[in-house]
């Protein structure tokens, strides 16, 4: 049975955020040993914001440690970040009083950790996306925020931690990627005035936008001129695709970490409103990014396909060949309009 089952939906009462913040900072204060996770593949917004919360926390003398799952791979343009909290999946605490779960919007996103979250005494989940249905002791849900990184601002508020220059950064990590430098539709004037406030606390957003958006290994050029390549465009469906595979990376001395961004390359397309990457793993299989325009709730559509994200990003694994799932995103796109 799945150990989410004992958080039974019927007893689950979805609090708002004030109440669900405030059990979350009780939960927190009282105790001594923190472990944080996130979900497997971590972005900006989950590494930032479970760094962010960690520092702050080891700052106020709580001892932390923070993991995510296999692959245990810190992401290139992510590695400015500070990872000394961070410890290998197996070395996280097997049955912690309290886990906090950070930008995890169902539990099988937490990989192998899902067994150590468990056996924890409690479990806080702050979440951001909208497809999250709710799960943990303490669950704050809230789509309307920017990024998981704005709920760990409102913690660390009601707390009283202290923002230093290396919070700031974690915390600002998590906005610029998750708002796409603030161009996406999720970019609130709370979301700024955040933005504002860390940068004021010691984040250095030109440092951040360096290593997140304009450094890459010669590398990721020649897998994207492939990937460039392959693209397809169906003008009817708005559709624009493309596949890469682990063949192409190790042809060009790269690892997955290394084209991140190359989702928002190929969405550059203006006959477009979905745009998807097809990533075919070494063990065959494939790893689904999509991104809209604003014409297709993307979100929905990878929720029904096994995944999840928000409407305008989203993602899936599939076990299928790459044109064929390509050919089923297609179809949905077609069948949602």
């Amino acid at each position: 049975m799945p150990f989410f089952a004992r958080f039974k939906r019927a007893n689950w009462k979805k609090m708002d955020n004030t109440e669900g913040l405030q059990a979350a900072v009780d939960a927190i204060a009282k105790t001594g040993d923190l472990a944080l996770a996130c979900h497997v593949g971590p972005d900006g917004d989950a590494l930032g914001s479970m760094l962010g919360l960690g520092i702050a926390a080891r700052n106020a003398g709580k001892t932390v440690h923070a993991s995510f799952g296999s692959p245990f791979v810190m992401p290139p343009n992510l590695d400015f970040l500070p990872s000394d909290l961070l410890v290998p999946p197996g070395d996280f605490p097997t049955a912690p009083d309290l886990m906090v779960v950070l930008d995890v919007g169902s539990p099988d996103r937490l990989g192998e950790l899902a067994a150590n979250a468990s056996k924890a005494a409690t479990v806080v989940v702050l979440d951001h996306h909208i497809t999250n249905e709710g799960f943990g002791s303490i669950s704050v849900v809230d789509p309307g925020a920017a990024a998981t990184g704005e709920l760990v601002f409102d913690l660390l508020g009601l707390l009283d931690w202290p923002i230093t220059p290396d919070v700031a950064n974690c915390l600002h990590t998590a906005l610029v990627t998750d708002t796409g430098r603030f161009l996406y539709s999720n970019t609130t004037p709370r979301a700024l005035q955040i933005a504002a406030e860390l940068v004021g606390a010691g984040a250095d957003p030109t440092e951040i936008g360096r290593h997140v958006y304009e450094e890459s290994p010669f590398g990721y050029l020649k897998v994207a001129a492939v990937a460039l390549g392959r693209a397809e465009l169906d003008v009817d469906a708005r559709f624009v695709s493309t596949i890469v595979t682990q063949a192409d990376l190790t042809a060009a001395g790269i690892d997955w970490g290394d084209i991140d961004n190359l989702i928002d390359t190929l969405r550059l397309a203006k006959e477009a409103d979905v745009a998807t990457l097809a990533k075919v793993q070494a063990d065959g299989q494939v790893r689904v990014s999509m991104r809209s325009r604003g014409g297709t709730d993307v979100g929905s559509l990878a929720v029904a396909m096994g995944g999840g994200g928000h409407r305008l990003a989203a993602g899936f694994t599939a076990e299928t060949d790459a044109d064929v799932v390509i050919r089923q995103v297609r179809e949905a796109i077609e069948e949602y309009r």
